[in-house]
C-alpha cells in the first residue's frame, strides 16, 4: 500500500496496529517522500488471500487522516506489461548480419520455401511453435469473461510451454464465439505453427471446433481442458490402482460432470481398460433411457457407459463405487455419498478452485484423495501432460495427436513414480520434476511413429 498521512508522532503506530489487529504480516516499509507536514510511505503486508487483503486495506483506510493512494499485490505486479516477450536468436549488430537475417538474404530462403513448403519446418519458427487459442468463454472457474480477460491465462500457458518444454507458444484470444469463425481463423493463422492448443472454450462448441480443426489441418490440435486433464487423471488412477491392487477393468468408476473434461476422461479411461463407468450430469446418471433428451456428446456417453443401467442421482450412482472423479462444480458431493462407496475409495475432486468436496472432509472416508489445487497433495495438473505431449509431437512433426499418444503419455507420467515411492498422498509426480516432460515426449514420439502420423523420425524415437 502507498499511504499518505499527517507527519506526526503516533500516526504510523496506529497504522501498524490496524494491520496487526487484522492479522496482516508486516514486510518492507519504505519512505517515499517525507516533509514536515505529510509523510508518504510504501508498506508491504503479507495477506492470506484477496479477501484478507481487502480487510487490511479497509482497516487502514478507516484511520482518520490516512489516505491509501495505491494498492497493488504480487500477482498484479508480476503481470505488469504481460508475462512473456519475444527475443531474437541472432544478434543484429552489423550490416552483414542484417543482410542475412533480412533483405536481401531472406529472399533466398523465401524462394526455397515457395519451391518446397515443407522447408518451413526447418527454416522458420514453425517447427517449435504452438498457438494457444481461446475465445474466453470458459476460463478457469470464472466462466465467460471475454477474450481480453482470458489473455493472462493464455500468457501463463505460453510460459509453461517455454519453461517445461522449450516450446515457443503464442497467446491468441479471439473476439468471436461463432464456431465457424473460430475454425476459419485458426485455419488461416496455422501456417506459422507446428501445433494448436485450444484453451478455455466452452462445451459443446469445443467438441466441434476441435473435431473440425483436426480434420482440416495437418498439425496437432489439442483441447487441453479435455485431453490434458484426461491424461493426468488416467496417470493418477493407474498409480492409485497400483496402491489398491485393483485393475481398471475391475473398478466401478463414477464421473460427475458431462462437459468437455468429463467426456475426455471417460474416453481415455475406456481406452485404458475401464469397463464400468457411470457419468452423471445435473439430472443424475446418464443412461440409454435418457437418449431422446440428450445433446450429441451426452448421448455418446449414455451409449458407451453405464453397463449396469444404473438410474438415479449421483448419490445412487456412487453406491458400491471404487472411484469418484469430479470435473463439475463446488460442493456437489457430501460425506454421506462417499460412505456409500466400496471400501478404500479413490476420490478425485477436481473442480477448481472449490472442489466437489473439500479434501480434508473426503479424507475421513477415502483411501486416496486428489484435487486440482496446488495446496493439497496429488494435484491433477495439466502441466504434467501438455508440454511433453507437444514436445514429442513437434519433435517428429506429427500430423495429429492420436489416442495412443495420449495413452502412452499417461503411462509415462505414472511411471515417473517408482513402486517404492508410491503412497496415498503421492500418486502423481511434481510439476517441477523435469523427468516428466522428457519421458512423456519420448513415449509420444514412439507412439506417433507407430501410428504413422510422424513426418520424420527423431534420433531416439
Amino acid at each position: 500500500m502507498r499511504l499518505q498521512y499527517p507527519n506526526r508522532i503516533g500516526m504510523f503506530a496506529r497504522i501498524l496496529g490496524a494491520i496487526g489487529r487484522r492479522g496482516g504480516d508486516l514486510g518492507a516499509v519504505d519512505i517515499v517522500s517525507p516533509d514536515s507536514k505529510v509523510m508518504t510511505r510504501d508498506v508491504s503486508v503479507r495477506a492470506r488471500d484477496a479477501g484478507h487483503q481487502e480487510e487490511i486495506v479497509d482497516a487502514v483506510q478507516r484511520i482518520a487522516g490516512v489516505k491509501v493512494l495505491n494498492v497493488s499485490d504480487r500477482v498484479f505486479l508480476l503481470h505488469l506489461g504481460g508475462k512473456i516477450s519475444l527475443q531474437n536468436k541472432v544478434p543484429l549488430t552489423t550490416r552483414d548480419a542484417l543482410s542475412l537475417a533480412y533483405t536481401p538474404g531472406v529472399a533466398r530462403v523465401c524462394e526455397a520455401i515457395a519451391a518446397d513448403p515443407r522447408k518451413a519446418w526447418q527454416l522458420t519458427i514453425k517447427g517449435n511453435s504452438v498457438a494457444v487459442v481461446s475465445d474466453g468463454t470458459a476460463v478457469l472457474g470464472l466462466g465467460d469473461i471475454g477474450p481480453e480477460a482470458a489473455m493472462p491465462v493464455m500468457e501463463g500457458k505460453a510460459m509453461l510451454f517455454k519453461e517445461f518444454a522449450g516450446i515457443d507458444a503464442y497467446p491468441i484470444c479471439l473476439r468471436t464465439k461463432d464456431t465457424n469463425e473460430i475454425v476459419s481463423t485458426v485455419k488461416n493463422l496455422a501456417v506459422g505453427f507446428g501445433g494448436i492448443n485450444l484453451e478455455d472454450i466452452s462445451a459443446p462448441r469445443c467438441f466441434e471446433i476441435e473435431r473440425r480443426l483436426q480434420e482440416e489441418l495437418n498439425i496437432p490440435v489439442f483441447h487441453d481442458d479435455q485431453h490434458g486433464t484426461a491424461v493426468v487423471v488416467l496417470a493418477a488412477l493407474l498409480n492409485a490402482s497400483r496402491l489398491t491392487r485393483r485393475k481398471l477393468d475391475r473398478m466401478r468408476i463414477v464421473i460427475c460432470g458431462a462437459g468437455a473434461a468429463g467426456v475426455a476422461v471417460t474416453q481415455i479411461l475406456l481406452g485404458g481398460g475401464a469397463r464400468d463407468i457411470i457419468v452423471c450430469d445435473r439430472e443424475g446418471a446418464l443412461h440409454k433411457g435418457r437418449l431422446p433428451n440428450l445433446n450429441p456428446s451426452k448421448a455418446w456417453l449414455a451409449q458407451h457407459t453405464n453397463p449396469r443401467n444404473v438410474r438415479g442421482s449421483l448419490g445412487d450412482a456412487l453406491r458400491g463405487a471404487n472411484v469418484f472423479i469430479g470435473v463439475s462444480g463446488p460442493g456437489l458431493v457430501e460425506i454421506r455419498d462417499l460412505k456409500r462407496m466400496a471400501s478404500r475409495p479413490i476420490i478425485f475432486a477436481l473442480a477448481n478452485p472449490t472442489p466437489e468436496i473439500m479434501p480434508e472432509e473426503a479424507a475421513r472416508v477415502a483411501y486416496v484423495v486428489a484435487t486440482g489445487r496446488s495446496d493439497y497433495p496429488n494435484q491433477i495438473n495439466n502441466v504434467l501432460a501438455f508440454p511433453g505431449i507437444f514436445r514429442g509431437a513437434l519433435d517428429v512433426r506429427a500430423r495429429q495427436i492420436t489416442e495412443s499418444m495420449k495413452q502412452v503419455a499417461a503411462r509415462a507420467i505414472a511411471g515417473c513414480i517408482a513402486q517404492a515411492e508410491l503412497s496415498p498422498e503421492y500418486i502423481v509426480p511434481s510439476v517441477f520434476n523435469r523427468q516428466v516432460v522428457q519421458r512423456v515426449a519420448a513415449a509420444v514420439r514412439r507412439a506417433a511413429v507407430r501410428a504413422g502420423v510422424a513426418r520424420k523420425r527423431f534420433p531416439r524415437a
